[in-house]
């Protein structure tokens, strides 16, 4: 191979390594933030409307949608506030009556890590347009949500209407 060459092959392999590490994808999975929380109660839409009325929250479908940059970016990140009815089965199988979500990065590396540890993985990772998820329980028998985020997606869906 000739000194052209091999040139060549270490800047395209080192633009290769840099790209991945500026994308994360070299990165252990881990939890970078809340992504969402979910309780309970008797007559969702009426609390979601107290809600409204009284804390100024912004409507959507599903609760309220609060948007934030994230810490070393400027970033639009998302995070869902959401009632659910008291009979739902979403938290199952925890009989608490609330579900953190968590926003993360590398979801199936974390899983991996999950695994290892021996934590309990419910569900596979699915994927939708708007990011990643999985559900695991924690020590005391929350259900937890994992989701890696595509927060450019909610920009064209909420845009001017979430809870600053």
């Amino acid at each position: 191979m000739s000194k052209t060459n091999r040139v060549l092959l270490l800047l395209i392999t080192l633009l290769v390594f840099i790209s991945i590490a500026q994308t994360g994808q070299n990165e252990k999975g881990r939890v970078t933030g809340i992504g969402g929380i979910f309780f309970k109660t008797e007559n969702p839409q009426q609390t979601r409307e107290w809600y409204y009325k009284n804390l100024g929250l912004a409507p959507n479908d599903y609760g309220s949608m609060f948007e934030f940059r994230e810490s070393d970016s400027k970033n639009i990140a998302y995070l869902q506030w959401s009632p659910f009815n008291k009979q739902t089965k979403y938290f199952e199988p925890s009989e608490k009556d609330f579900m953190i979500n968590y926003r993360v990065v590398n979801i199936e590396n974390l899983v991996e890590q999950l695994k290892a540890n021996g934590v309990t993985i419910l569900d596979t990772i699915e994927t939708y347009e708007y990011g990643k998820f999985v559900h695991i329980m924690d020590l005391d028998g929350n259900k937890i949500e994992l989701w890696e985020p595509v927060d450019v997606t909610f920009e064209n869906l909420y845009e001017g209407k979430t809870t600053k």
